[in-house]
């Protein structure tokens, strides 16, 4: 995506710069409403644009995406279309094979039938989280190259998530595939992303390594004046206690950790952030190392 615009009824997504590193898993972090399936939708031309331009797999295509390349792409909406609604798993399966040349139907079986997705019902018949089972299974058939997944746990129970993040993981193994997953469930994205991207109010907040975040976005204690954190880097929080204990948190660990070390000061104890702690920070304001506001390279 180069610079994409689109100004919706309540608020304006974008400008986003945004590309989208083959072969990973990135969870799509952001409240109800701050753009999220509109960027989907984008990225499927289910929505077009105002502004800027978007490519896929190197190119970009002006007018409609070619079936060719449509196929290459799985999508899971947050919203089960109606158009299935009178069909059986296998009837639309059935349907939906036609436009996939690589549609594994032995894969697909084995799918529904390790989700326990019920035989010989309509879609509309069936409850919630049977319709998404079906909906993920007939994602991963065609075996894309880039899957879309909204929500894509909206419904599922326990064992079901956890088959869910299972298979995408199985999935992931061949080192091809890319995920683009929106979600509002920080341990979905701690499971399976890979990088983060955080969207708020229709605003990319930028994109960075989840291994990284967690790696350097900690709670240190030492023994120690305010002063002392003048020298360190990525300090975004500073408190200190009557015992003279001083707790910081910073983006910078690992730097943080070798600076005190060479001079000489010991650290008492160390606290990894949570990631749903680390989410809150970004949001106000307080980058991940290398992470440019607006955009994710």
């Amino acid at each position: 995506m180069k610079g994409i615009e689109k100004k919706m009824r309540r608020k304006l997504i974008g400008p986003i710069d945004l590309k989208l590193p083959q072969g990973y898993v990135i969870g799509l972090i952001g409240e109800n409403g701050s753009g999220k399936s509109t960027l989907m939708h984008m990225m499927l031309k289910i929505i077009y644009p105002d502004r800027g331009g978007i490519s896929w797999f190197g190119k970009s295509y002006p007018q409609e995406i070619p079936w060719q390349v449509r196929c290459q792409i799985g999508f899971v909406s947050e919203k089960s279309s109606s158009e299935e609604d009178n069909l059986t798993a296998e009837e639309a399966a059935e349907f939906r094979a036609q436009w996939y040349p690589e549609w594994d139907q032995t894969y697909f079986e084995e799918l529904l039938g390790k989700f326990k997705v019920p035989r010989n019902i309509k879609l509309k018949k069936m409850s919630k989280g049977e319709r998404r089972k079906y909906e993920i299974s007939a994602a991963l058939a065609p075996k894309p190259k880039l899957l879309l997944l909204d929500e894509p746990s909206s419904g599922l129970d326990p064992f079901a998530w956890k088959l869910m993040i299972d298979e995408l993981r199985s999935y992931m193994e061949s080192g091809e595939a890319t995920i683009l997953l929106s979600t509002h469930i920080v341990d979905e994205v701690k499971r399976l992303a890979d990088y983060v991207m955080l969207l708020h109010h229709g605003k990319l907040h930028g994109m960075a390594e989840k291994d990284s975040l967690m790696d350097n976005w900690k709670e240190v204690w030492v023994n120690g004046s305010p002063d002392l954190a003048e020298d360190l880097p990525g300090i975004i929080q500073l408190q200190q206690d009557i015992q003279g204990v001083l707790r910081m948190i910073t983006t910078e660990c690992q730097a943080t950790e070798r600076i005190l070390q060479d001079s000489g000061i010991a650290v008492l104890k160390t606290r990894t952030l949570e990631l749903d702690e680390i989410l809150s920070l970004w949001l106000k304001g307080h980058l991940p190392a290398g992470t440019q506001s607006g955009k994710g390279e």
